[in-house]
């Protein structure tokens, strides 16, 4: 009997309505397993509607009336890590280890929540004025909503709902359509830890559920991570509906590698960031920037590294790269790989034709390696979301920079050397959000933002960290006067306070 997945609203599950339902697949063989329902308008209005309701009172709960509920969370979130992990595998792919690297990540999101006290500190000046002291405090927004992608389905929800709820928001989640189960398993767990009803809603579906969240007027902030064109999509609209907005869009993250580094470990670096996850990650390594002469060993010492990956299903413990999404992005990837020799690259690995014996419906794909992209390729030019890896040839340093930084994404990326000065140089000269230093993937940690710089991120706040805080939260500045018991009334003075 095909599973069935339903929305959560006002701390219960609600059947679907519209009758109207997507289809979730399992990657590694094919087959829909799992139908999730679409939401109608009016069940987002539902969800906003329980969210506004008991934001009257999470609003004004205590620091450690929230808290506490978190650190419950916490606790059940670690207790049930395997469950969620294998959630994530049965629905996107990934391996179990991959699935569980994610609900670690989230975890630390989680933790940064529970030590929101701190973060919520607000600034006190006392006698700015005789008798005068003035006070700035950071409130809540009210209704916030959440819209995810698919890649990182437990994950990327929890850089958002944990910090939203710790600041005093309700929240409304748009999970991923193609895996929506460990947000529905993250809405029972918090349930379970307390978290009051209709403080998390989750609402599944398509285009219909997203435009109704943006335009909806009692939602006051919207966290995106996608695409580039679905972000840009999601700012506009948002904006133009007089919502806050923090839309992370796509990448193409670069990995310079001067002629000092150490080849071994650039090598591992570049097959560990690209092909990891299958390549279905923000993050990715997509382009290694190859400085003078050390190309040809370095493609070498990649495609003995990529040809030992193991490709099989991710319930297979023994596999360390899974299938994609699904058939469609299957398809979509291996057409960058089909068409590159045309467009100028040499093909040095081509896994289009891979499939894995007993699981031949799955949505497989094999490793891939280009060699000499021309910036001109669309394999070079496009984010694949896939496991292929261009390498690009420059003579120098400078050469190398200029071209990182004529791409129009700025979201992560990477230098490889053994010489500080050239570390420092690149660190304030390249044109990206998030930088790493003989560290491929430099996602930051819980308590410093993540985002990117140019078409990688729409809106002005990073996503968790101090950002998230302040993206979650509005300032306001209080100035207070109270006459000395000591003195006795004069009258009353409409004049502007005197500040000398």
């Amino acid at each position: 009997m095909t599973k069935i997945v339903n929305h959560w609203i006002g701390g219960k599950t609600a059947e679907g309505a519209s009758g109207t339902y997507g289809p979730v697949t399992d990657p590694a063989t094919g087959e829909v397993t799992t139908k999730v329902a679409f939401a109608t308008v009016e069940e987002v209005d539902a969800a906003v509607a329980a969210a506004k309701d008991a934001f009257a009172t999470w609003g004004q709960s205590s620091l450690a009336q929230r808290t506490s509920v978190l650190f419950r969370f916490r606790a059940l979130l670690d207790g049930h890590r395997d469950e969620i992990a294998a959630l994530i595998t049965a629905e996107h792919g990934k391996v179990h280890s991959d699935a569980l690297g994610e609900v670690a990540r989230g975890l630390e999101i989680v933790d940064l929540a529970c030590g929101i006290t701190v973060q919520l500190k607000g600034e006190l000046s006392t006698q700015v004025a005789t008798g005068v002291d003035v006070a700035a405090i950071r409130q809540p927004l009210g209704v916030v909503a959440g819209i995810t992608p698919f890649n990182f389905p437990a994950m990327v929800p929890m850089w958002m709902f944990p910090l939203a709820i710790a600041c005093g928001n309700t929240f409304v989640l748009k999970p991923s359509e193609k895996d929506p189960s460990a947000a529905l398993k993250l809405a029972e767990l918090l349930a379970e830890a307390g978290l009051p009803d209709g403080v998390f809603n989750v609402v599944h579906g398509d285009k219909v559920a997203v435009d109704r969240l943006l335009e909806h007027p009692d939602v006051k902030a919207v966290s995106f991570v996608g695409s580039t064109p679905i972000a840009r999509y999601i700012h506009t609209t948002a904006s133009a509906h007089g919502k806050r907005v923090q839309a992370l869009g796509g990448a193409k993250n670069h990995m310079l590698v001067l002629p000092d580094a150490d080849l071994d470990a650039a090598a591992d670096a570049a097959v560990s960031a690209a092909y990891g996850s299958a390549g279905e990650r923000c993050m990715a390594i997509s382009a290694v920037v190859a400085v003078g002469s050390i190309g040809d060993e370095l493609v070498q010492k990649i495609r003995e590294r990529a040809e030992k990956i193991k490709i099989g299903p991710g319930t297979d413990p023994t596999s360390e790269m899974g299938p994609l999404i699904t058939k469609v992005h299957r398809d979509k990837v291996a057409a960058y790989v089909t068409g590159a020799a045309e467009e100028g690259a040499e093909v040095v690995l081509d896994g289009t034709g891979y499939t894995v014996e007993g699981h031949e419906g799955g949505h497989w794909i094999g490793i891939s390696l280009l060699d000499k992209v021309p910036t001109s390729a669309k394999a070079y030019q496009d984010e694949i979301f896939g496991p292929v890896l261009s390498v690009l040839r420059v003579d120098t340093y400078e050469d190398g920079v200029a071209l990182i930084n004529a791409s129009p994404y700025g979201n992560g990326t990477a230098i490889f050397t053994r010489d500080g000065g050239a570390a420092r140089r690149f660190q304030l000269e390249i044109e990206a959000g998030m930088v790493g230093v003989n560290v491929p993937i430099p996602v930051p940690v819980g308590y410093h933002s993540f985002g990117g710089w140019k078409d990688s991120l729409f809106g002005d706040h990073h996503i968790y960290g101090n950002d998230g805080t302040h993206f979650y939260t509005r300032g306001k500045v209080v100035t207070t006067r109270w006459p000395d018991p000591s003195e006795a009334p004069a009258g009353v003075d409409l004049g502007f306070p005197r500040n000398h």
